[in-house]
């Protein structure tokens, strides 16, 4: 099972979906805290679902069980904290969280895309999610677009 990740910032919304559209995305998965910040653009929720169902013909699903605590991402973003500590009190979250029992595994049954603001995925939490489920579930591939 192949699981893409992708981030919206630094991108414009015809490389956004041109992506999308490029690797066959089915359904986009949603990891963000918040989904209707004015900061998300054409990726705001409501908007975000339109598109890809007009532009890629894809599901639009949030899943809160693979985003980070409120906490943790203002200690991280606003109190400007060391990756190295929010990555290890995210990846203990998903642990404590049980996500490889609590998502189900037909969740990525089509083409899925985990989806986060960061341009791209090596500071970011959805790298962090698909590493933990590849540690948990034998059959997961990686793909950062």
């Amino acid at each position: 099972m192949e699981i893409y990740t992708i981030g919206f910032g630094q991108k414009t919304a015809e490389q956004f979906f041109g992506l999308l559209k490029r690797d066959g995305i089915c359904r986009l998965i949603d990891v963000r805290l918040n989904n209707i910040s004015q900061l998300a653009g054409f990726t705001k929720k409501d908007d975000l679902r339109y598109f890809l169902r007009q532009l890629c013909d894809a599901d639009y699903v949030h899943e809160k069980l693979l985003a980070p605590t409120q906490e943790l991402l203002d200690s991280y973003k606003k109190e400007k904290g060391a990756w190295e500590d929010y990555e290890r009190t995210f990846l203990q979250l998903m642990a404590d969280r049980k996500i490889e029992d609590a998502i189900p595994k037909s969740l990525f049954d089509k083409p899925s895309v985990l989806l986060c603001s960061e341009p791209t995925a090596e500071n970011c939490h959805r790298r962090l999610v698909v590493e933990y489920l590849t540690q948990h579930w034998p059959d997961v591939r990686a793909r950062h677009l």
